[in-house]
This record gives structure tokens, sequence and C-alpha cells, in this order.
């Protein structure tokens, strides 16, 4: 499996849902620290949820030095950009929420297959590195999770989970058009306001 692949979707995945959880926070007017805490939560805590369900010890997110510090110096130009700057970046917000759910459904998933787990612990694996920084950020800023009740948004992540857990994306072209399905059909379900069917009483 190639290495190169598997790095290029860490760091996307680390930008956009770090930025992704600053955005929430200046939005809940957080102050200076609280945008940095929720931003790295955002960009690290599906990943150590994950590590933790696979048997990965907690403490490899320490040897992550180059992931963390992209995400520190992102949160960083992002609290000091002009405000007319981020308005704008929120109209596409849920793009980037989408190209962070993809790539890191994918590198969870390949964590996995790297440590020989079966095909349930891979979509465990993508499912939780995909949407478990979100719920993490919208419980810590006092938010309903969305993904747990508005949209089909796990649903993209155990599915390439599930191929690369059956061997149908291996290669880095695979690869990569398995991460534009994944944000394709993220963006179709905004845009069309697909649902999973509930219940309520």
């Amino acid at each position: 499996m190639d290495v190169d692949i598997f790095t290029v979707f860490s760091f996307i995945g680390t930008i956009a849902f770090a930025l992704s959880g600053a955005v929430v926070a200046m939005e809940e007017k957080y102050d200076a620290l609280g945008i940095f805490v929720l931003g790295m939560v955002t960009a690290f805590g599906g990943g150590v949820v994950r590590n933790v369900l696979i048997g990965v010890p907690v403490t490899t997110l320490w040897s992550q030095n180059t992931l963390l510090t992209v995400a520190m110096i992102s949160i960083a130009i992002l609290f000091v950009v002009p405000l007319r700057w981020i308005e704008t970046w929120r109209k596409t917000e849920v793009y980037f929420d989408a190209i962070g759910l993809s790539a890191f459904a994918i590198q969870g998933a390949m964590y996995a297959v790297e440590m020989n787990h079966p095909v349930s612990a891979v979509v465990v694996a993508a499912m939780l590195t995909g949407i478990g920084g979100g719920i993490i950020r919208d419980i810590l800023a006092g938010r309903k999770p969305i993904v747990l009740q508005h949209e089909v948004y796990a649903l993209w992540a155990i599915l390439a989970g599930l191929f690369i857990a059956l061997g149908w994306a291996n290669t880095t072209i695979e690869l990569l058009i398995l991460f534009t399905s994944v944000v394709m059909f993220r963006m179709l379900s905004v845009y069309y306001n697909w649902s999973a069917p509930k219940r309520s009483l």
C-alpha cells in the first residue's frame, strides 16, 4: 500500500477538520484557547477513538509532530486572517468538511488494514476516524452532533471503509477515485438533503 497516499490523506483530513473545529468555536464565541482546543480535538479526536478500539496506544498521537504542527499553524492562520475571509470560507465549509470526512475515513481504513484487522474492524475504523472528531466537536460546542440527526453522513465513511476492507481500492488511482467519490456523494447528500429514516417520540 502506498505510504505517500496515506500521508496525503492524513494531511488533508487534519487541515480540513482543524479549520472546521476552529470555525465552530468562533461561531460559539470561544476565546483563543477555546478555538485552538476545539480545532485540535476535531482534527485528532476521531483518530484517538479509533486507536483505542483497534489496539493502537493512544500515546502514538504524540509521535505525530508534523501533523500536530500543521493543525496548529492552520488554526493560527485562521485566527488572524480578516473576518471577511472566514465568512467566505464558511460558505464552502461543507465542502471542506466533506474533504475531511473522506480523507480521514480512508486513512482510518488503511490504518486498520495495515494492522491486518478483519473487515468489520476496518469499517468501524473508517467510520470513527471520519466522524469521531466532528461528534466530539459538536458536543464540546454544546450542539447536537449533526452526524447523528440530519444527514447520511456516516454512511459514506462506512462505504469507504468497506471498499478498502474488501480490496476494491488498493492502488493510488483507486484510492483517489474513492476519495473523490466520497466527497461528491457527501456534497450531493447536503444539496438534496438526503437523510436516513427517523422515528421520533
